[in-house]
């Protein structure tokens, strides 16, 4: 269903373009101004931190998301540099990454090394004032937390994140309906593979609206398939599962220039061959964010991950405990805006779990306080 899908896109898109581009004929017949195309837009960021957990002993970091697994070590985040260009209905994008973020983010081209430097890299063609198709690989829609440390207010990340999808590769149509509403749907490759033989292909979805001063923005996400006869696994330690969907909201709210809130919520559930039976992870994580000036804010973000299931965590002693876990985190992050590029993040998280997740000294515990001090800079 999905390739019929993508060949209709595919068809309809090569339709509109040269419908397009038989009328810009016409129009070059009458206009003989040579037109020179803008220039390329270069923007960039570097970050770098240093984490401390309380609780870890050696060899043990007691970290189970995305971007910050280290412990008493000052560490590299990620180097990064985006190119735009845009000339009449055309635009091109190339985002590279270098460093452990970046490897983490595209974890899955392992065996393709030139590939993990590619965070995105696309084509869209602008079909009307109305419809945009795109064609590549982009960060995902779906989520509150994105890849570059400096769009975060948190430096680390969530579990919702970290174990939601990060990237799409594949074809993608976005819809304007209204100067507040539009819809994306599109179809791509397994979640996370810039590459791959596998014959699935993933339906994604967006809807988002708002109010008309801006204040609220809201975001209705999905990712799905279905038809694989049993669990496959298509890369060392990632499977297909027979079937998977995933529904995620976000909302963004300004309550006042110093005051504002954002809300997340996940749910994903799987049919399984090799669990036997149908599973399903969610969470919800709340962002109290305060401004009290221009260069100076605090974050708290909380997080309730239920994993009851154990697709993603598991208790380090599933003798006594079982599997699956539900956990809490609260995160307070400063942020200290040294002129208009450079970030200072402060930051204490409190992790508590239902099960055994994390070490102690030569013990297992169910719950871990870290620190961590970040540098970010963009331009």
């Amino acid at each position: 269903m999905l390739q019929k899908l993508l060949a209709t896109s595919m068809a309809l898109l090569c339709f509109m373009m040269s419908y397009s581009q038989g009328t810009d004929s016409t129009k070059k017949a009458a206009d003989t101004t040579v037109k020179t195309p803008p220039p390329v837009t270069i923007t960039g960021s570097v970050d770098v931190y240093y984490r401390f957990n309380f609780n870890a002993p050696s060899g043990k970091t007691n970290n189970y998301t995305s971007f910050t697994n280290s412990q008493s070590s000052f560490e590299l985040g990620m180097a990064s540099i985006r190119a735009d260009h845009s000339f009449g209905k055309v635009s091109a994008t190339v985002d590279l990454g270098f460093g452990r973020r970046a490897e983490e983010f595209s974890y899955n081209d392992f065996g393709h090394p030139s590939l993990f430097a590619v965070k995105q890299l696309y084509l869209s063609y602008q079909a009307s004032s109305k419809i945009k198709f795109t064609m590549g690989k982009w960060g995902t829609h779906i989520g509150y937390e994105v890849l570059d440390a400096f769009a975060n207010r948190n430096y680390s990340m969530d579990y919702m994140f970290s174990y939601g999808p990060f990237f799409h590769t594949g074809l993608k149509a976005d819809v304007t309906l209204s100067s507040t509403t539009a819809f994306m749907v599109g179809v791509a490759n397994p979640t996370d593979f810039s590459t791959t033989t596998s014959g699935t292909k993933v339906a994604i979805a967006q809807f988002s609206t708002g109010t008309k001063d801006g204040k609220w923005k809201f975001f209705l996400n999905y990712q799905g398939y279905g038809g694989v006869s049993q669990d496959t696994m298509i890369s060392p330690g990632y499977y297909l599962f027979k079937s998977l969907s995933q529904f995620d909201l976000v909302v963004n709210g300004t309550l006042s220039s110093k005051f504002g809130v954002g809300f997340n919520g996940t749910v994903q559930s799987v049919k399984s061959s090799l669990l036997n039976k149908s599973a399903s992870w969610w969470g919800s994580a709340v962002y109290l964010n305060f401004d009290p000036t221009s260069t100076f804010g605090l974050t708290l973000r909380g997080e309730y991950f239920s994993d009851k299931d154990g697709i993603k965590i598991n208790s380090l002693n599933t003798d006594s405990e079982g599997f699956g876990a539900n956990v809490f985190d609260l995160t307070l992050s400063g942020i200290c805006k040294v002129g208009s590029n450079l970030t200072i993040i402060p930051e204490i998280r409190l992790d508590n779990s239902s099960k055994s997740i994390f070490y102690k000294s030569d013990d297992i515990t169910k719950g871990t306080f870290s620190a961590l001090l970040a540098a970010v800079y963009h331009f």
